[in-house]
């Protein structure tokens, strides 16, 4: 759809401000409640980074009031900044949900938005669930309308798009009515940023703490009555329009309330670009079924969708966050140490001579008629024996999900050095339990440590 035919935003707004949880599939409420369970173990977990602590340092002496909490840590700080934060934190490992369609993280926005504010103002836990399912629907809505020419140009969708569904899922919480809705995401639409050039630095997480600390503030800023375009998605130099070459307005408005994109959402097993993936699944499993050494590998070819060197094609990652974008050091390290977590995207792991001398064995070719999910990896050993394996959806898609017991070892995993296996416990039963809380509050309360 080229030109608009209705009022894209408009609707939008009404769709937000008029949806009833009651209606809201039994299937949809499970998914958001995983989503989130993902969201706050990859919060918690990235919330000791170097990015949170340089953030803190540059920001701390101009935040507010000590409104809510820095999730993972002991400060506390204004609402505004704590989205900030616990954006940044959520996806600085790179290890938060993943919209397949539209390589949206879902999550990162919404929630970091959601949780201090709920934590300030009290709200149900229903409610809460409501407007983070509603937030998703309207970020990846906007993401698909967009998508993939606004991602290939170099916007970062994670930023553009995700503010929408902050300020949406924010003004739901603040029950703006849709006069008020199409004001805040009109000033999501001006405020919608993030670049692809970023990726591999600090400023990527950036991105997702300024969608949600922006997206807060514009549903903030519509509910006091600042004022903005009732047409800023579609009108001509709306949002859509200035921002990408592609305008598919139905994909926002069509089956509202119908179709759930939550049900599309995915989580990470490795902490890296999830183009990465099905060759990291090849690499571990050709390396536990043939008992391979770093030492035994003579070089590995990878046949590839051309999106994997497009976004991580960097041959020689000199930092840990480089190497979540470089699919030769991810290799690399699966085929050395066998695994692939967040230690081994540190600084130390990318230098390490073991994993370096594999990484440089490394070559990548595009095979257009491999999928997104899918890879094949062939090992020429120095024994003169060849192993290939051939991965049709890694794991974590849609078609090979993480199980709920994958889930919650992801989550301990994460959470467990700063909150203690007890605690982590409790945070994940608030999360799949949280439609049941009488408080949404409790979940930043069971994600810090003075609540351990």
């Amino acid at each position: 759809m080229s030109t608009p035919d209705i009022e894209v935003t408009k609707r939008l707004a009404e769709w937000v401000c008029g949806s009833d949880f009651d209606t809201v599939p039994g299937a949809v409420r499970d998914e958001a409640a995983r989503t989130l369970l993902n969201w706050m173990g990859c919060a918690v977990g990235g919330s000791r980074h170097e990015s949170v602590d340089i953030t803190l340092r540059a920001l701390g002496s101009f935040m507010g009031q000590p409104q809510a909490s820095v999730l993972g840590r002991t400060e506390r700080v204004d609402v505004l900044h704590a989205a900030l934060l616990n954006g940044v934190g959520s996806h600085v490992f790179d290890f938060d949900d993943t919209h397949l369609q539209t390589i949206i993280h879902p999550a990162g926005p919404v929630a970091s938005a959601l949780v201090p504010l709920a934590e300030h103002r009290a709200v149900s836990g229903g409610d809460f669930l409501h407007a983070l399912i509603l937030g998703v629907e309207v970020e990846c809505r906007i993401g698909n309308a967009v998508y993939p020419d606004h991602y290939d140009v170099g916007w970062h969708i994670t930023g553009t798009a995700g503010i929408f569904g902050a300020a949406a899922a924010a003004g739901r919480l603040l029950g703006l009515d849709v006069q008020h809705m199409c004001w805040a995401l009109a000033g999501a639409a001006t405020q919608a940023a993030g670049l692809r050039e970023m990726f591999g630095t600090m400023l990527k997480p950036l991105h997702i703490g300024r969608a949600a600390q922006n997206g807060l503030a514009a549903a903030l800023l519509a509910a006091e009555g600042l004022t903005g375009s009732e047409r800023a998605i579609e009108a001509p130099r709306g949002f859509a329009r200035v921002l990408s070459t592609k305008q598919d307005y139905g994909a926002i408005c069509d089956g509202l309330g119908d179709s759930y994109e939550t049900l599309l959402n995915t989580y990470k097993p490795y902490p890296c670009g999830v183009v990465i993936h099905p060759s990291l699944d090849g690499c571990i499993s050709l390396k536990r079924r043939h008992g391979l050494t770093g030492e035994d590998i003579e070089s590995v070819e990878l046949r590839v969708h051309p999106l994997v060197l497009e976004l991580t094609g960097n041959k020689t990652p000199g930092t840990g966050l480089q190497g979540k974008f470089s699919v030769y050091h991810a290799v690399g390290a699966a085929l050395v140490l066998g695994r692939v977590g967040v230690a081994e995207f540190s600084d130390e792991v990318v230098r390490d001579p073991r994993v370096t001398a594999v990484r440089d064995r490394v070559s990548a070719v595009v095979d257009n008629n491999i999928r997104e999910a899918g890879a094949v990896v062939t090992i020429r050993l120095k024994d003169g024996r060849t192993v290939e394996e051939a991965v049709e959806q890694a794991s974590g898609s849609l078609e090979c999900p993480l199980s709920d017991e994958d889930m919650d070892a992801k989550v301990h995993a994460l959470a467990d050095p700063l909150l203690g296996a007890a605690s982590t416990g409790e945070l994940i039963r608030a999360c799949r339990e949280v439609a049941e809380l009488e408080d949404a509050g409790a979940l930043a309360r069971a994600a810090t440590p003075a609540a351990s």
